[in-house]
């Protein structure tokens, strides 16, 4: 039997109740920019000594890329909670943007095939 699969909108709601019960309240956004800024630059350092060139250091090991992608999103979700977005319906949106806007952009692309 498959684990439950979260929604966007329960883990919005998720995060909303952590922070309010466990967190205490939410960081200021600008503050959560800046930790989002932070998170992103740790999924970088860790890609670049995967993916890429650059060997690790003693303070990166043990660090597993799903944790920073985590953490990512859920900062991205306090952001999204604090500023009244609905990432559900965003990304609903956004796929429509895409799917009209890049009908046939890639598939013409010629780099691309």
């Amino acid at each position: 039997m498959p684990e439950h699969v979260m929604s966007i909108q329960e883990a919005q709601q998720l995060v909303d109740t952590w922070i309010n019960t466990t967190g205490v309240r939410y960081f200021s956004e600008l503050t959560n920019m800046a930790i989002l800024t932070e998170e992103v630059g740790e999924v970088a350092r860790l890609m670049s000594r995967l993916y890429g060139d650059q060997s690790f250091k003693e303070s990166d090991k043990g660090k597993e890329l799903s944790d920073e992608l985590a953490d990512v999103l859920w900062v991205l979700l306090c952001i999204a909670n604090q500023t009244g977005v609905d990432l559900t319906s965003a990304l609903e949106k956004n796929f429509q943007k895409k799917n009209i806007r890049d009908a046939q952009r890639h598939k013409e692309n010629e780099k691309l095939k």
